[in-house]
């Protein structure tokens, strides 16, 4: 009789336990459905790229002195530096430079330890192409300065997942601190 007893009492305390776990997962599910979602209409609205976003290298000709310090911490040697010496200067002079996106890892190794600061990091992320041999970029590629997604008029930035809340109903509600939401043209 005794062992009878304790087997409902422990059937009963699992029973409630798992009442308990129920209802937590219930209060969760709540939680999230009073939530606005998160979601972007991707190619008319544009999260703002952090600060410190690796997007696509941006190149300046002038200012590379052909050192090769980005081959050498580059993980995969992928920067191709042509140059020639000058032996009346003793200088090296740069004839071509390029990179292969394809292959790239975005790593930011170049850019952080070129001597010159001839290499720096954009906001461009959107470098899908349908053949990838126009994936390597040449230093007239590479020199092109992408268009910001702040100036860019024919969309909506969101500057973070926080400022989605604020967007609703194709209404755009804007904090006096929030300056990262443009309006959309019709």
């Amino acid at each position: 009789m005794f062992t009878m007893v304790s087997e409902l009492q422990n059937y009963s305390e699992q029973a409630i336990q798992a009442a308990k776990y129920i209802g937590q997962g219930f209060i969760i599910t709540l939680d999230h459905m009073s939530r606005l979602p998160l979601t972007i209409q991707y190619p008319y609205e544009k999260l703002i790229p952090s600060e410190r976003f690796r997007g696509r290298i941006h190149f300046e000709f002038d200012k590379c002195i052909a050192c090769e310090v980005c081959v050498r911490v580059c993980p995969i040697n992928l920067p191709v530096v042509d140059w020639e010496l000058k032996k009346d200067v003793k200088k090296k002079k740069l004839k071509n430079y390029s990179i292969d996106f394809g292959v790239c890892i975005f790593c930011g190794n170049c850019v952080e330890y070129c001597p010159t600061n001839c290499l720096s990091m954009t906001e461009e992320y959107e470098l899908s192409i349908y053949d990838r041999h126009d994936l390597n970029y040449d230093q007239i590629a590479l020199g092109r300065l992408p268009i910001a997604v702040i100036e860019d008029s024919t969309i909506i930035t969101i500057s973070s997942f926080a400022s989605l809340s604020k967007v609703s109903k194709g209404i755009i509600k804007k904090n006096s601190n929030s300056k990262n939401v443009t309006n959309f043209l019709d």
